[in-house]
């Protein structure tokens, strides 16, 4: 596991601590983090907040994002995927999809290369989220 994906690991361990979904992401360009975040929908009682956004919010304004990549504990869903889409980010690279297929479809149909890992401590992170917290969970992907 690289060290950008470590860090969108250590931030879904933050957002668990804070008792919301544990869900990390890193924005890297040239080589370094330039934004972190985590799901905060429960912190900060959002519809929206997922770890993706968080992530952009707090890389800020960075111009052009054609050279950015995108790092996430979890494949993206579709409003994560909206919004690589239209921020021209061209590559994605996720520590597991098997809790969660979300967009990635999507995002390749829009020319992003997807990185699947398939990262045995993410799944395990993401699935024992899931089974202690099912409702809290459906609500994020919008099954409620």
């Amino acid at each position: 596991m690289d060290r950008f994906m470590k860090a969108a690991l250590e931030q879904a361990r933050i957002g668990l601590q804070e008792g919301g979904i544990p869900i990390g992401s890193a924005l890297v360009k040239n080589g370094e983090i330039i934004g972190l975040g985590h799901n905060r929908r429960v912190q900060k009682k959002s519809p929206i907040l997922h770890a993706e956004i968080d992530c952009l919010n707090n890389a800020g304004r960075v111009g052009s994002y054609k050279d950015a990549v995108l790092y996430s504990t979890l494949m993206p869903c579709y409003l994560c995927a909206g919004a690589v889409v239209q921020f021209g980010i061209k590559r994605v690279v996720v520590g597991e999809s098997q809790n969660f297929p979300g967009a990635r479809e999507f995002m390749e149909a829009h020319g992003v290369e997807v990185t699947d890992l398939d990262l045995a401590e993410c799944k395990q992170l993401m699935s024992k989220f899931i089974q202690e917290n099912p409702q809290l969970w459906d609500e994020d992907i919008g099954e409620l």
